[in-house]
């Protein structure tokens, strides 16, 4: 990742070990999604947890306490196990808890202008957090690597979807509108490069034609053909650039006459002696 994108990355994930959850219960949840992170989250993750868990001890006395877990520098943080009871939660203490697993399990990556984001968790707990994902319609999939079950997003919408669900703020509107315009920047240029494709078989399909209509004005046989196919060779000398339509609306003549002429006379070029003479008679078109 560019550091721009490091540093937005950064500002997400600051954003949401900020928030500040106003329900005990949301409390509560939030710190057992907290529960198991790897190194070396371990200690952002106990800043968050140390944090909750005072909330917990003004709210509820010495409730807090009963467990702990140290941090890497050996300082003893309280916080609740892993185990919750998903099933039987609020929706807003699902939210809590999700955001909890994220903050000590997820990565987010912006590189290459790919959005990816995944959770690394004990096999068993990611098989248990995609049903729970699932239950949001973010359904994710999961893997195996290296002994870990690793729950996996790639879709830029699932992504935003989940940060907007667990409380991303101003960050995640600049992700949004890096998102808006790295795809505004990836249609244009699409639409730039089938252009510039289209311009360049129309220019080698009318130098073609051209050297078709030199082909056949040379040996008289351009003269023998009927009027439209004369008409059309001749606007097609004065117009080199001009596309089928462009010359029918000149002449007045459907575009499909205008593409048979020209497709006459690079027959004639190519085969003199295919007959392509007086014998077809072609009429002039009035109408498009």
């Amino acid at each position: 990742m560019t550091t721009a994108e490091r540093d937005l990355v950064e500002s997400l994930r600051a954003e949401l070990a900020a928030v500040e959850p106003h329900r005990r219960c949301c409390r509560a949840a939030e710190l057992a999604g907290l529960a198991g992170a790897f190194e070396p989250r371990r200690r952002s993750v106990t800043r968050v947890a140390l944090r909750l868990s005072r909330g917990r001890v003004g709210e509820t006395g010495d409730e807090a306490g009963r467990s702990a877990v140290g941090d890497s520098t050996g300082v003893s943080v309280p916080i609740q196990s892993s185990h919750f009871e998903w099933n039987r939660a609020a929706e807003h203490c699902r939210i809590a808890y999700l955001r909890g697993r994220f903050l000590a399990h997820g990565s987010l990556s912006l590189a290459s202008g790919r959005t990816h984001l995944e959770f690394v968790l004990p096999p068993d707990e990611a098989r248990d957090l995609c049903e729970q994902l699932a239950s949001f319609d973010m359904a994710p999939t999961w893997r195996l690597r290296r002994g870990r079950g690793v729950v996996t997003w790639k879709s830029v919408e699932t992504v935003v979807t989940f940060l907007k669900v667990v409380g991303g703020g101003s960050s995640l509107l600049e992700l949004e509108a890096r998102q808006v315009s790295r795809s505004v920047r990836g249609d244009l240029n699409r639409v730039i490069n089938a252009e510039s494709a289209n311009l360049q078989r129309a220019v080698a399909a009318s130098a073609r034609q051209l050297e078709a209509i030199e082909t056949v004005a040379s040996d008289g046989r351009l003269a023998e053909q009927p009027y439209v196919v004369r008409l059309v060779a001749d606007a097609r000398r004065e117009e080199p650039e001009a596309t089928f339509t462009e010359l029918a609306e000149r002449l007045g003549l459907h575009r499909s006459a205008v593409q048979r002429a020209l497709e006459r006379i690079e027959r004639l070029a190519l085969h003199s002696d295919e007959g392509l003479g007086k014998r077809r008679r072609w009429t002039r078109q009035t109408s498009r």
